[in-house]
């Protein structure tokens, strides 16, 4: 991975911007995503080293979906090549109009029967898996000539009804099965906890996402993902060992309350 020029905090690094767009461009020349990029990456670097971690352990995840692909483009000139959407048409489409670019595509939304040969086909990564018919299906899906697909579980932390994901007490169970399938690869766990100001309550759910990770790991599982943590809440999440943030309205702006409710999900 490039490494990234930036700022000191005392003995750590700040990351803002890769070298070779330093080099390249003032700051006070950047695009408005490119500069929302900048500061993100601070952010995530500054979280990192109050709790004594490396930066560059985690990783961060720009949430595309709805935004367009010229968006996604702007992105990658400023050093981005991971990004996250939550519908497969939309993600196939803009897969194909951006392809060349070698980016990496993760799913993050809920994913229907109807859609898993889409995701199987174009994706790099899965963060929602909650059932174990969705990774069979995904596991045959998956082209031999394809890497293994990626994977996370999606836990609901929150125990929310409404909410996707797979109960705490069926973490395990769940874990073993879909690691044992072919053509994909558990990584980890993944959560969206309930929306709330209460950080003591964001720090509990994501506390729960990491024991159980490391519950599986115990189990012999060999994971080394922890997807949680977004816009608003990616400091506390870091605080409880995200290796993976999904962030979207730092990045690209506010998306339309449509989609919001569409989703039944908060912005990422």
């Amino acid at each position: 991975m490039e490494e990234d020029a930036g700022a000191g905090i005392g003995n750590a690094t700040v990351i803002l911007l890769p070298s070779h767009l330093m080099k390249s461009q003032k700051f006070s020349d950047m695009t408005p995503i490119a500069a929302a990029l900048c500061a993100v990456r601070a952010r995530i670097a500054a979280a990192a080293c109050s709790v004594g971690r490396d930066p560059a352990s985690i990783r961060l995840l720009a949430v595309s979906k709805t935004f367009p692909a010229s968006d996604i483009r702007a992105a990658f000139e400023a050093g981005q090549c991971a990004f996250g959407e939550n519908y497969a048409g939309e993600m196939a489409e803009k897969a194909a109009s951006l392809a060349g670019l070698g980016l990496e595509w993760h799913f993050i939304g809920p994913l229907q029967s109807n859609k898993t040969r889409i995701v199987a086909e174009c994706c790099d990564w899965v963060h929602s898996i909650d059932r174990l018919k969705i990774a069979e299906r995904l596991s045959v899906q998956r082209d031999a000539d394809h890497l293994p697909l990626q994977v996370c579980l999606q836990v609901n932390v929150s125990g929310e009804a409404s909410k996707s994901g797979v109960a705490p007490d069926e973490v395990v169970p769940l874990g073993r099965a879909v690691a044992a399938l072919p053509q994909l690869c558990l990584r980890g766990l993944m959560c969206i906890p309930e929306p709330s100001e209460d950080q003591s309550l964001l720090r509990r759910r994501f506390a729960l996402l990491r024991q159980l990770y490391e519950q599986l790991r115990t189990e012999g599982l060999s994971l080394d993902t922890l997807s949680m943590g977004m816009s608003h809440d990616l400091e506390i999440a870091i605080a409880e060992g995200a290796t993976v943030v999904r962030v979207g309205a730092a990045i690209f702006g506010e998306r339309e309350k449509t989609d919001m409710t569409r989703t039944g999900e908060s912005i990422l």
